[in-house]
């Protein structure tokens, strides 16, 4: 990546040693199955961030002066296991440095590596996923990490809620949690989702965002859109709160599929980005010190179930 520094921010706001937020590219496109072009995600989306105004109206701040560090994209691609393993490592170096870490894709497959590493070490996760499909295939296309299987480790691991679902193999039935899921059609007509979604979170959160999530009416640049998607403003009430409620520990967003002739797709990935760090540290001074909760002493050794003690 040529970019010197995230949404072009002065140096002194983008040093590794001083920056409460970690941004790691991962611009990887190994395991779509119909449009190509998630690869170029991460440069479309760091170039839009560049033109993108870094006062935030609603928040009343300039999060970026909390410090954003744009580290080494990773770029392992030998195979979609090679990768998901170099994602997890870089990803679990900079939680371990006490960092808030984020993740820009790329295609989904390289989630796996994101959540493996924060539910080793954040107990009782839940992930929120946010996406037009379920990816809770178990092997796609002769592996385990392909995009269609984005989420199926976390189905067996974790305290996985899923919204926005609306394409699915009739397979994965066996394996999603209906009780958790919130399917597009459902969501349309009832105005209680939300909060019904955020009872079932456990208190550490980790979001993995896809952005066919949203409409394709405001999000056509992605590999695989599906009618009847999320709109803006409803999408950011939902993660307002629910940053406001849990502690979102980290998060991913995936499935930028750039194209030249449409940019708002861009932008609207850019300015998700910045909106989700503007409600992370709203409340956060810039002076104050930052602490991702992680305590290195009480490591999760084991990708256990969410603990059925917690009260959430």
């Amino acid at each position: 990546m040529s970019n010197n520094t995230y949404a072009g921010i002065a140096e002194e706001f983008a040093k590794k040693e001083t920056a409460k937020i970690v941004l790691i590219p991962v611009p990887y496109d190994g395991t779509s199955t119909w449009q190509k072009g998630a690869d170029k995600g991460p440069k479309a989306f760091l170039n839009a961030s560049e033109n993108m105004e870094l006062y935030d109206i609603e928040t009343g701040t300039e999060v970026y002066r909390q410090g954003v560090y744009l580290a080494d994209a990773v770029t392992e691609n030998e195979s979609p296991e090679a990768m998901v393993e170099a994602v997890h490592k870089a990803t679990k170096k900079y939680i371990k440095r006490n960092k808030f870490v984020t993740i820009f894709g790329g295609e989904h497959s390289i989630s796996i590596g994101t959540i493996r590493a924060f539910n080793e070490m954040y107990p009782s996760l839940t992930v929120l996923h946010i996406d037009a499909h379920a990816d809770l295939r178990k092997e796609y296309d002769g592996s385990t990490c392909n995009h269609a299987c984005a989420v199926y480790e976390a189905s067996q691991t974790t305290n996985l809620i899923q919204v926005g679902i609306r394409s699915m193999d009739v397979m994965e039935k066996t394996v999603m949690d209906e009780e958790k899921t919130y399917f597009a059609h459902d969501m349309a007509v009832d105005d209680t989702w939300m909060d019904s979604a955020i009872d079932q979170m456990t208190d550490n959160v980790f979001i993995t965002f896809d952005l066919d999530a949203f409409d394709p009416s405001i999000m056509p640049s992605t590999g695989t859109p599906e009618p009847g998607g999320l709109l803006w403003y409803e999408t950011l009430d939902f993660l307002k709160q629910v940053f406001k409620e849990k502690n979102v520990v980290g998060f991913d967003i995936v499935e930028l599929c750039p194209n030249k002739k449409e940019k708002s797709s861009d932008f609207l990935a850019a300015k998700l980005y910045y909106k989700m760090l503007s409600y992370k540290f709203m409340d956060e001074s810039v002076n104050d010190d930052y602490d991702n909760a992680y305590d290195n002493t009480k490591q999760k050794t084991n990708a256990s179930k969410f603990s059925d003690n917690d009260e959430y």
